[in-house]
């Protein structure tokens, strides 16, 4: 008349669910810094990425007027076309017959970046 102990083990212990919680912990104090940065880069491209458009568009329309645009709404219009993304602070500093500069920049990047023309070199 032998009695088997029956041993069942269900579950974790503490230890191993504290385990877990802190390489968790870890893991996220590296990829939330990561994830801001890639934010503010994505936000800053669409910065960049208005000023080649409106420096083709500044192009366009000096090639019709012979001067460059001072306004947004002459570069928005049939046939520039010039389209702003969204959230994008956009700003022609100065435009006349030689020469043009714009700005841009996403109130959640964190560069702002000036196009030049003729020509459009973006910096930084």
């Amino acid at each position: 008349n032998h009695i088997k102990r029956i041993s069942t083990v269900d579950g974790f212990t503490l230890i191993e669910i504290l385990i877990v919680i802190a390489i968790i912990g870890v893991l996220t104090a590296i990829a939330i810094p990561q994830l801001s940065l890639y934010r503010a880069r994505g936000y800053n491209k669409a910065a960049v990425s208005d000023l080649k458009n409106a420096a083709i568009a500044q192009e366009a329309y000096y090639g019709d007027n012979k001067r460059y645009a001072d306004s947004i709404t002459t570069l928005s219009s049939t046939p520039y076309n010039f389209y702003l993304s969204q959230g994008v602070n956009f700003t022609i500093v100065s435009a006349d017959e030689a020469a043009y500069s714009m700005e841009a920049y996403h109130p959640s990047g964190n560069v702002t970046y000036t196009a030049s023309g003729p020509g459009g070199t973006i910096e930084p």
